[in-house]
């Protein structure tokens, strides 16, 4: 499917006559029906030529003949750019029908209108073919309410399989540079409302295909992997912003494979809300560049690390099944560094290893003692000391794997001293897990946020690394790569349940390091 393509090569004012038929693009069809795409030309304000464009369905019972689904705004075939009113409308009503959370402190109704001109950028500063597949997938996005809320299940089952699952396989591949840049550009108040509702599409297509509802043809879910990440530089810091239905994230513990059909009602539902759900992260590493007589010695240090579970729903809290149940961060390990096979880089030193706390101890002494001959006690006296050890949740480690420098924060369960992540039950009996991470959303010493985040500051990471470069760098931009590893756990919260699990997501990608010495001033 190649609809900007299309739309492109529509013919121009002068060749198409008002009278003329709708030019009409096949989306998809089967033995039920069709999906079409019709560009009518129209007249606009003072007369101008235009177009507009209507999604209908063809042929699929009730309906049997057509049936419109959507019908765009005019857009002006004399504008420079004609078909920029189009996009804007297209990812405006995206951004109005996503997924957000209640306590959100940025409503979809407060959400200005995009602004076209970063829009228009993007237009121009990409290739026709990358192009075309970011407006694929926005047209795809949109097209998933129309096929799935307004027409028979015949058209939303055959979306499914001919256009969603072919489309997100380009989320994932190299196709897709201009999702990056449009995440980059609009903000990240409308970057969250997008994503959601991507992420949104793409768990219902991985529920449909567990279930087997006659998806037999997609692909199967450990290959969904959409390339939802990326990493930036810019004032002295390196980012990484990183998102993951949890569906899509790879399973490594739980309680058994079951599929949901052959388990109980009460379960199905609770793996129903968990799926729900979309790990959202940001790791933040602030960077320094010094140049000295010898070498260019860079630094970096965690600044932040934010781990948020956001829920894929539109109701309210006191409407949801098991609304305190969700999965937590339970591991993070972060590694940034120069690229593979580098030769400039001649040391790394990292700020801690590992931290050993000393072992407090309780003591008491007693003393005794006489004076004289007599048998009875004159002198009697008592010491005591005490002291109190702080333990945490979250432990920090520092580690090195060639020239590049991890940081690493494991969650372990306070009441038993397991870790999290790599916890497996010793059977599965079907009882229910004793641990010591129920109410974990409430009370002074939750180790979450109130809404089932985590945020680790710099402060908790101690000191920062180091590397040195060799001088004959100096004036050149270096790649330097970053990535990370994000745990997911599943352990009953307020309901009591036996079922467990541990997902896991990896991401990579390469930011800027410039190596420009500052400029003297005279």
């Amino acid at each position: 499917m190649n609809v900007w393509s299309w739309i492109s090569e529509l013919p121009n004012s002068d060749e198409w006559a008002e009278s003329d038929s709708p030019l009409v693009y096949e989306l998809a069809s089967s033995g039920q029906g069709s999906i079409h795409l019709k560009a009518d030309r129209t007249s606009g304000s003072n007369s101008e030529a235009a177009v507009t464009f209507t999604i209908c369905l063809q042929g699929f019972h009730p309906f049997d003949g057509q049936k419109h689904l959507w019908v765009s705004e005019k857009c002006p075939l004399s504008a420079e750019k004609p078909f920029l009113p189009l996009l804007l409308q297209l990812l405006q009503e995206i951004i109005s029908r996503s997924p957000t959370a209640p306590d959100s402190t940025c409503p979809r109704s407060q959400l200005q209108k995009l602004r076209p001109e970063p829009v228009a950028w993007i237009m121009d500063s990409h290739s026709p073919n990358s192009f075309s597949c970011f407006f694929n997938i926005v047209f795809i996005m949109h097209l998933f309410w129309l096929c799935v809320c307004d027409a028979p299940s015949e058209a939303g089952l055959l979306y499914f399989e001919s256009l969603l699952a072919p489309t997100l396989e380009t989320v994932s591949s190299k196709n897709a540079p201009v999702l990056r840049t449009f995440l980059t550009t609009v903000g990240v108040d409308t970057e969250l409302c997008f994503i959601r509702t991507l992420g949104y599409i793409i768990t219902k297509l991985c529920i449909s295909r567990e279930l087997g509802v006659g998806l037999q043809s997609l692909v199967p879910i450990p290959c969904l992997n959409p390339r939802l990440y990326y990493a930036t530089e810019a004032h002295g810091f390196w980012v990484l912003k990183g998102y993951a239905p949890v569906k899509t994230m790879k399973l490594a513990r739980s309680t058994g494979q079951k599929s949901l059909p052959s388990i109980d009602v009460k379960e199905s539902i609770l793996r129903y809300t968990l799926a729900h759900q979309q790990l959202e992260a940001l790791v933040q590493l602030e960077y320094t560049v010094g140049f000295c007589e010898g070498c260019i010695q860079v630094n970096a240090r965690v600044d932040n690390i934010r781990l948020h579970v956001a829920k894929l729903g539109f109701k309210k809290d006191d409407d949801v099944d098991f609304p305190d149940e969700k999965q937590f961060p339970s591991r993070v390990r972060i590694w940034v560094g120069p690229e593979i096979g580098a030769t400039y880089v001649s040391g790394l030193s990292l700020g801690r290893f590992t931290e050993n706390e000393e072992r407090q101890v309780e003591l008491k002494k007693i003393v005794k003692g006489r004076f004289g001959k007599s048998k009875v006690l004159d002198v009697k006296a008592a010491a005591r000391t005490s002291t109190r050890s702080r333990t945490r949740n979250w432990r920090m480690d520092q580690d090195a794997e060639g020239n590049a420098a991890i940081f690493d924060a494991v969650l372990y369960d306070n009441e038993t001293g397991i870790e999290v992540a790599t916890w497996r039950a010793a059977n599965q009996s079907g009882d229910e897990p004793v641990h010591g991470l129920r109410r974990r959303y409430t009370g002074a010493n939750r180790p979450f946020t109130k809404t089932g985040g985590v945020v680790l500051g710099g402060d908790e990471y101690g000191e920062e690394v180091e590397w040195r470069v060799s001088k004959e760098m100096e004036g050149s931009v270096l790649k330097w790569r970053i990535g990370g590893e994000v745990w997911l756990s599943y352990w009953p919260n307020e309901t009591e349940s036996s079922y467990f699990e541990t997902r896991y997501v990896e991401w990579c990608d390469e930011v800027d390091l410039p190596l420009i010495p500052p400029k003297l001033s005279i």
